[in-house]
C-alpha cells in the first residue's frame, strides 16, 4: 500500500527537473489515459470541454508547478474583464475595459519575463544598484510560511504565448468579432488546451473558441493524417534537432574559439535546421493531438527554408505570432498607412531600449537619427510616404517581436537584422537588374577597403556575403539577357531561396547566443559568444574541412536528409500523408512501432527540452 502512495505522490507532484514533454514515455501514459476519459465525454460538449480544462491544469503543474495559479489568474481575469467590455454601451467604458485587460496581462509577462532589463534601466538612469526580487515568491512564503527562492524570478512555461493569445481574446470581443464565452469553465479550456499551450501556435479566439459548441467527429482519414502529424513531430524533435543538438551544435555554442571556421559556419546552418525541427515538430505533435479530440490548431510552419526572401519566410516562419503582430501590433501602428502616435511612442521607446541594453549613448543616438531621418523624409516627401510608413512600422513590429523573445541585444539585434532584410527586399524588388548590380557592386568595394583599412574578422564576413550575392546577381542579369531565360527561372528560385537562407542563418547566431542563458547575464555572455563566432568565421580556416565532415558523418547526413525533405514539393507531401492517413489501421500501426524504435535509438539519456519553451 505505500509503494502504491508513493506512486501516486509521484504522477501527482512536480519535478522541476523533469517537467512533463512530448518526448518521454510518461505523456503518452498520461495521454492515454486523457484520451480514455475523452472518449467517455467526447458527446457531452460542456463535460467534455470542463474535462479538458481540469486535465490541461494539471498538464501545465506538471510542466510548471504553482505557476498553474498564475494561469489561472490571468484566465478569471480576462474572462470577467471581456464579458464587461461586451456588456458596456459607451465607446469609452469598453476602451476602459480592454486597456485594463491590457494592462493586466501585460503586466505579469513583464515583471516575470523583463524584471532584469527594468531592474538595469533605473540602476542606468538613477545610478542605483537595485536587485531583483521575487515578490510572488515573497508573498508565498509571507502568507504560506513557504520556503522558496526569492533571489531570482523563473520564467514560467509558455507565458509569452497564452498572454498573447488572452490578449487577442479580449481585442476580438472588443471589436465585436466574437461574443464572450458563456461561462468560465470554456474559456479556461480555451485558454489553457494542453496540446498548444507552452509552446504554441498561438490561437486567436475567433478561429478556435466556435469549435468548443461543434459536435465532435473524426473520420478515419482524420485519424490517419492525426497520427501521421504526431509521429512526424516525434522524427523532428528526436532525431534531427536533438541529435543534432547534443552530437554538434551545443558543443560549438559553448565555446567557439576550440573550434575552425567551417565547424562555426557548420553550427548556424545546422541549428536554423534544429531550431525548425524543434519548434515545427512541437507544433505538429500539438496539431495531431487536438486532431484527435476533433479540435483544428491554425498551421504554423509552410517550409519557410523555401522562402525566396526575408519578408516572405516571416509569412511561412511561426505563423501565428507574423499574423498576430500584425493583426495586434502593426495595423494599429498605422500598416503601411501612416504614422501614428504608437510610431513616434515606439521610436523613443526602441531609443532608449538601444541606449539601456548597448550601454552606448551614441548607438541611441545613431538609432534616434536614422528614425527622424525616416520621419523627415516621409513628411517632406509625399510621394515616398507610403513605402517609408509600411517600412518604418514594419521595422518597429520586428523589434519588438524580437524583444518578445527576451530583453536583451542579441534578440533585439536579431530582430532588427531581419526588419532590415525585409526592408532591403523591398527596395531590391523595386530596383532594375542594372541598379542592383551597381548598388551591391558598390558595397563590395566599400567593404573591401574597410577590410583592407581596418582588419578585423567581421568585415571579412560580410564581405564573402556580399561577394556571393554578387555572383547571384551577375549570373541572374546574364541569364536574363539571354535566350535561355525561361528555361534556368529554376536557376534563379534556387540562387534567392538559398542566398535567403544563409542570410537567417547568419541572424541566428544572435537568436542562439544567449536564447537559453540567465537573463540577469544574457546580455555579455550572447555578446562574447557571438563575438567569438564572427572571429572564427571571419578568420583563416585552418584544418581539413573533409576531416571534419568524416568525424561528424552521421551529424552531416541528417543535416542533407532533413533539408531534402524539407525543400520536397508541397503537392508531394500531401500525397504521401493522404496515403499514410488511408492505409489500414494495422499497417499503420506497424509503421508507428518501427518508426519509434527507429527514432529512439537516437535518444541519449539528457532529454532536451522544447526551444520555445524558453518563451
Amino acid at each position: 500500500m505505500s509503494e502504491l502512495f508513493n506512486y501516486l505522490a509521484y504522477v501527482f507532484s512536480f519535478d522541476s527537473s523533469n517537467p512533463l514533454l512530448f518526448t518521454q514515455f510518461q505523456f503518452w501514459a498520461f495521454f492515454a489515459f486523457v484520451f480514455a476519459g475523452f472518449a467517455y465525454f467526447k458527446k457531452r460538449k460542456i463535460l467534455r470541454n470542463s474535462y479538458l480544462f481540469f486535465i490541461s491544469l494539471f498538464f501545465y503543474y506538471k510542466t510548471s508547478g504553482l505557476f498553474v495559479g498564475l494561469l489561472l489568474l490571468v484566465t478569471c481575469s480576462d474572462f470577467l474583464l471581456a464579458k464587461q467590455i461586451y456588456k458596456a454601451r459607451n465607446l469609452i467604458l469598453k476602451r476602459l475595459f480592454l486597456t485594463l485587460s491590457i494592462i493586466i496581462d501585460l503586466s505579469i509577462l513583464c515583471y516575470f519575463k523583463y524584471a532584469y532589463f527594468f531592474a538595469d534601466v533605473i540602476n542606468s538612469i538613477f545610478g542605483l544598484n537595485i536587485e531583483v526580487t521575487n515578490i510572488a515568491a515573497s508573498g508565498f512564503n509571507s502568507l504560506f510560511g513557504t520556503s522558496f527562492s526569492v533571489d531570482n524570478i523563473i520564467l514560467p512555461v509558455g507565458i509569452s504565448f497564452y498572454t498573447f493569445q488572452v490578449i487577442s481574446y479580449t481585442c476580438d470581443v472588443y471589436k465585436g468579432l466574437i461574443k464572450p464565452v458563456r461561462n468560465v469553465l470554456d474559456f479556461g479550456f480555451y485558454v489553457t488546451f494542453f496540446p498548444q499551450l507552452v509552446a504554441g501556435p498561438i490561437v486567436k479566439a475567433s478561429d478556435f473558441i466556435p469549435q468548443l459548441y461543434k459536435k465532435y467527429n473524426l473520420s478515419k482519414t482524420q485519424f490517419g493524417i492525426a497520427v501521421f502529424w504526431i509521429l512526424n513531430g516525434l522524427l523532428k524533435k528526436i532525431i534531427l534537432s536533438d541529435y543534432l543538438a547534443l552530437n554538434f551544435i551545443d558543443r560549438i555554442f559553448d565555446n567557439p574559439l576550440l573550434f575552425s571556421g567551417f565547424e562555426n559556419v557548420a553550427a548556424l546552418f545546422l541549428y536554423s535546421l534544429q531550431v525548425y525541427a524543434d519548434f515545427s515538430g512541437y507544433t505538429d505533435i500539438a496539431i495531431g493531438l487536438s486532431l484527435l479530440m476533433g479540435f483544428h490548431l491554425p498551421k504554423n510552419f509552410d517550409s519557410p527554408y523555401k522562402a525566396q526572401n526575408c519578408s516572405n519566410f516571416w509569412k511561412r516562419w511561426h505563423i501565428s505570432l507574423s499574423r498576430w503582430l500584425q493583426t495586434y501590433l502593426y495595423i494599429p501602428l498605422g500598416g503601411n498607412r501612416n504614422i501614428t502616435f504608437g510610431t513616434y511612442f515606439w521610436i523613443i521607446t526602441i531609443t532608449l531600449i538601444a541606449l539601456i541594453l548597448s550601454s552606448s549613448i551614441w548607438i541611441a543616438i545613431v538609432v534616434l537619427l536614422i528614425a527622424s531621418l525616416v520621419v523627415f523624409t516621409a513628411i517632406k516627401f509625399p510621394p515616398k510616404r507610403k513605402a517609408i510608413v509600411a517600412n518604418l512600422n514594419s521595422m518597429i513590429t520586428m523589434l519588438l517581436g524580437g524583444l518578445w523573445h527576451g530583453a536583451s541585444c542579441n534578440f533585439m539585434i536579431w530582430g532588427g537584422l531581419n526588419g532590415v532584410g525585409m526592408v532591403v527586399y523591398k527596395f531590391w524588388r523595386d530596383w532594375t537588374m542594372v541598379d542592383r548590380l551597381m548598388v551591391v557592386g558598390a558595397g563590395a568595394i566599400i567593404l573591401s577597403l574597410i577590410a583592407l583599412l581596418y582588419p578585423a574578422p567581421l568585415w571579412n564576413m560580410l564581405l564573402v556575403f556580399m561577394l556571393i550575392v554578387l555572383v547571384g546577381a551577375s549570373i541572374r542579369y546574364l541569364y536574363k539577357r539571354s535566350k535561355y531565360n525561361n528555361d534556368f527561372s529554376w536557376l534563379e528560385r534556387s540562387w534567392a531561396i538559398f542566398i535567403t537562407f544563409v542570410f537567417i542563418s547568419f541572424t541566428r547566431l544572435f537568436f542562439r547566443s544567449g536564447s537559453d542563458l540567465d537573463p540577469a547575464v544574457a546580455n555579455e555572455k550572447a555578446w562574447q559568444t557571438a563575438s567569438d563566432m564572427v572571429t572564427q568565421i571571419g578568420s583563416a580556416w585552418n584544418g581539413n574541412i573533409f576531416d571534419v565532415i568524416s568525424a561528424y558523418g552521421t551529424v552531416f547526413l541528417l543535416f542533407v536528409i532533413g533539408m531534402i525533405v524539407h525543400w520536397l514539393p508541397d503537392n508531394l507531401k500531401r500525397r504521401y500523408r493522404i496515403m499514410f492517413a488511408k492505409l489500414p489501421i494495422s499497417v499503420i500501426g506497424v509503421i508507428v512501432v518501427f518508426a519509434i524504435f527507429v527514432a529512439y535509438q537516437f535518444v541519449s539519456s539528457e532529454m532536451k527540452p522544447f526551444i520555445y519553451f524558453q518563451f
